[in-house]
């Protein structure tokens, strides 16, 4: 009567393997990372040379890898095998002839699984796909129901922006019937005060004024929103918050002006806020009048400033405005 080896396959015909004339395989699993793989599946099973006939119970052994991604064969008959790794949300894995000897331990080479390329294209495309819902929610949200309030995010697992929603959402805004109404107000009231004399007075220099004054907006959204974090992979957003103590919201807040969440989910200095309002406050110089331009040291002084008193927005932001905003997403459970 054959006997029964525990955790193979074999054949009727196949004989026990003596004491003293086994090997063993050991392996540990990692990912691209370094980071070790845990549960996965390694299978060992009897290499069959093309030119022999195919076994139709081949021995076969499976086994799990740890916590610390290693996994051991033991007590293996001296032959060539083949090994497969699967492993969730890896590419299959696989090494053949892999050859193993009596008394000693077959030590696998680095085994180093890559993503499965199916799923990732998959993922990709469902984050893609929610985060273009998530931004559908921002574009509607209005302060009042009027101000737009469109760069909050009232989401906890809010998705990164893709570089085309970035500028999606910096467009959006900027062609907002209340941007280009509130900056008619604002070019309105430099002219009554007699702000930038050199534009003159008139229909065209409030013309000029409003073209300047739209022009900050524009190139400050641009530029801080929209360029320079798709290229710093930064998210432009401010992320509410909503929960903990009030000193904990405050610092929170307040620190949102100097650190940002980015693209990879890890918050990072915020080179995007500072940048662009650098970048548009050195633009503006080319537009207004000359015996008004400040210079470099005096718009970069001004840029540090306006980033600084931009914490007054997020305070607001974090305590106020969600009470008096229309269209914010019911909370999720």
């Amino acid at each position: 009567m054959a006997a029964i080896l525990t955790g193979w396959q074999v054949q009727a015909q196949d004989l026990p393997v003596a004491p003293g004339t086994t090997g063993s395989v050991r392996g540990i699993i990692t990912d691209t990372d370094e980071a070790v793989v845990a549960g996965g599946q390694i299978t060992l099973e009897e290499s069959i040379p093309k030119t022999e006939t195919p076994k139709i119970n081949k021995a076969e052994r499976v086994a799990v890898s740890d916590n610390e991604g290693s996994f051991l064969f033991a007590d293996v008959a001296p032959g060539r095998y083949r090994i497969t790794i699967r492993a969730k949300g890896f590419a299959e894995w696989k090494i053949e002839d892999v050859d193993v000897t009596a008394g000693n331990e077959t030590a696998l080479p680095k085994i180093s699984l890559g993503v499965e390329a199916l799923d990732t294209t998959v993922n990709a495309i469902f984050r893609e796909d929610l985060a273009e819902k998530q931004i559908s929610v921002e574009m509607k949200q209005r302060i009042l129901g009027v101000l737009p309030n469109f760069y909050v995010s009232y989401v906890s697992d809010a998705q990164p922006l893709t570089r085309k929603q970035k500028f999606k959402l910096a467009a959006h805004v900027t062609v907002d019937p209340v941007t280009f109404f509130t900056t008619g107000v604002a070019a309105g009231i430099e002219q009554w005060q007699g702000d930038f004399s050199g534009y003159g007075q008139e229909f065209s220099g409030y013309a000029k004024r409003y073209g300047a004054s739209y022009t900050d907006r524009v190139s400050s959204t641009f530029f801080g929103a929209a360029l320079l974090p798709s290229l710093l992979h930064q998210d432009p957003r401010y992320f509410y918050k909503g929960h903990g103590s009030v000193t904990k919201r405050a610092l929170y807040a307040i620190s949102t002006v100097v650190i940002c969440k980015g693209d990879n989910g890890k918050w990072q200095p915020n080179y995007s806020n500072v940048g662009g309002n650098l970048a548009a406050g050195l633009l503006s110089t080319t537009y207004y009048p000359h015996s008004e331009q400040h210079s470099v040291q005096i718009t970069v002084v001004n840029t540090l400033i306006g980033t600084s008193t931009g914490a007054i927005g997020t305070l607001f932001q974090e305590f106020m405005l969600k009470h008096l905003t229309h269209g914010v997403p019911p909370p999720t459970p």
